[in-house]
């Protein structure tokens, strides 16, 4: 059952994505690119899938109650260290966001709806960011330290 959820959540996100144009790397660095405000070119969309995602997280977070609907608790992530796993992982996302116009979410679903033009680099992306996955897991294992994670 849980991984019937997550798949439906994972579809919901990903036509959200797609409905918003969010899969589309051009739409992203069209966003990215504030040296084109000047020239009338930016294109705000990002910040208005932001802006409007923001007030439904707010209510759904307000209105979650004391216990997660499909779970036995909530897990919330309480790590407050800046160590170089964190800068290095922060950097590597800003960097492949700004140069490819993709982040994980969209680059899962970017190559089966990509133009023939971007087709190359979203499966290049994709294909990255899966090995970079591989390579966290090997070398730190899928548990998180200590105190980043807690149980409510």
């Amino acid at each position: 059952m849980p991984f019937l959820i997550a798949l439906i959540a994972g579809a919901i996100f990903g036509a959200g994505l797609t409905i918003s144009g969010m899969s589309n790397p051009k739409k992203v660095l069209d966003f990215l690119d504030i040296a084109a405000i000047a020239s009338g070119r930016w294109d705000p969309t990002l910040l208005m899938v932001f802006c409007g995602a923001l007030p439904v997280m707010f209510a759904a977070y307000r209105l979650q109650g004391d216990k997660p609907w499909l779970a036995s608790v909530f897990h919330i992530p309480n790590g407050r260290r800046i160590d170089p796993s964190l800068a290095a992982g922060s950097a590597l996302f800003g960097i492949g966001w700004g140069l490819i116009g993709l982040c994980p979410g969209p680059a899962v679903i970017a190559p089966a709806l990509a133009s023939k033009a971007v087709l190359g680099q979203t499966v290049l992306f994709a294909g990255a960011m899966l090995l970079g996955v591989w390579l966290a897991v090997i070398t730190r294992g899928l548990r998180p330290h200590s105190d980043e994670t807690v149980t409510v």
